[in-house]
């Protein structure tokens, strides 16, 4: 189909272009009675707001939603659930000059190939303001988890050269991510990190990066196997964000390098837990078989350069022409800082689905709610 709509129990739809009236957003599949309202969605939507610092771009959006339905008296009744975000500070003529012009990095051609023609204001509907509605949805997906004791919390690991890696993810909090405008944990990295994406706005330049994330509290069942398992899943999520380019979890990469008696990860009693049985170590990044294992899900993901830049490039025009291209308008000239509240909304969105899903299946049933 069109694929504006991602999930099977835990549904979200969006509709909406950067530089039209606004987005729309509907989550189908809640379950009634779970505590909600504006204020639950706020705090992600402000993290994802454009304009929170110098190293984001400016444009000036307030990102408060107007709750259409699928709330009664401050809870969920069952009912989707519908949001509308309008769009205040659009300035499509930063695009006249370039509408018949193929940005490099960007979806303009690839949309004319596949419908023929495009909406040229800003990204259209390739935009990454269309986050704006995961992370809605991925509010609502972090309340419903919270019955369950599941958490989901992702940071900045890399700017460019500039790496910093933690043995004791677990230990990392919000409060540690929030306190620098990078969202990296660990002071001393995350003002160098600044430093870099300064030179590189300065230079009308961009700079990618890598994400961690981790969800905690996930029990051991979670996940189908086969073609719907968790990781592929979450592989699916994060990638459907814009300028992700890579995903890994657990060991990821480094596997390649490794012998099957260095990378297993051994079995051990663990009291407390339900089945009490946990491993040494997580190599797996919580997942096994494509099923949660009950240890912390662990994955990363890199996401590339601005492609919008304030510097002249070559490209060509619709017509195939040569030409050359400047691109006007506000960008983030490190997309990292604001991209960690988009993949925690598609991580949540994700377990949120598998917990409805494995609650369907195997007859649990949802509490404290």
């Amino acid at each position: 189909m069109a694929g504006n709509s991602f999930g099977e129990l835990f549904r979200l739809s969006t509709a909406g272009v950067s530089h039209g009236p606004g987005y729309v957003c509907i989550v189908d599949g809640c379950p009634p009675g779970l505590p909600l309202g504006i204020e639950d969605l706020l705090p992600d939507l402000a993290r994802r707001r454009p304009g929170q610092s110098h190293l984001t771009t400016q444009r000036q959006e307030s990102d408060i939603p107007e709750i259409l339905s699928g709330i009664y008296q401050g809870r969920t009744d069952g009912t989707p659930l519908g949001l509308l975000f309008k769009n205040s500070d659009q300035r499509s003529k930063d695009y006249g000059s370039i509408e018949a012009k193929y940005r490099p990095g960007h979806a303009d051609f690839t949309f004319d190939a596949k419908f023929g023609f495009r909406d040229p204001r800003g990204g259209g509907r390739s935009s990454a303001r269309e986050t704006i509605c995961r992370v809605a949805a991925g509010a609502i997906a972090k309340k419903l988890l919270q019955t369950q004791g599941v958490s989901v919390l992702g940071w900045v690991c890399q700017i460019g050269e500039i790496l910093w890696q933690t043995s004791s993810p677990e230990k990392i909090t919000l409060d540690q991510v929030e306190k620098t405008p990078v969202r990296c944990p660990d002071p001393e990295t995350a003002i160098k990190m600044m430093a870099l994406i300064d030179e590189v706005r300065l230079d009308c330049d961009s700079i990618g990066g890598a994400a961690q994330f981790i969800a905690t509290g996930v029990p051991a069942g979670w996940g189908e196997p086969v073609f719907d398992k968790l990781k592929a899943d979450l592989a699916k999520a994060f990638l459907s964000l814009p300028a992700v380019t890579g995903f890994e979890y657990g060991s990821g990469f480094s596997a390649a390098f490794m012998r099957g008696s260095q990378h297993n990860d051994l079995f051990e009693p663990h009291p407390g837990r339900n089945p009490a049985i946990g491993t040494k170590s997580n190599r797996h990044g919580g997942m096994l078989g494509g099923i949660s294992s009950g240890e912390d899900i662990l994955c990363r993901t890199s996401v590339k350069p601005t492609s919008s830049l304030a510097r002249l490039q070559t490209t060509v025009d619709q017509k195939g022409n040569p030409t050359e291209i400047l691109t006007k308008g506000r960008h983030d000239p490190c997309l990292l800082p604001r991209y960690i509240p988009m993949g925690e909304a598609m991580m949540a969105l994700v377990l949120a689905d598998h917990f409805l899903r494995h609650r369907a299946q195997c007859g649990q049933t949802l509490q404290n709610l």
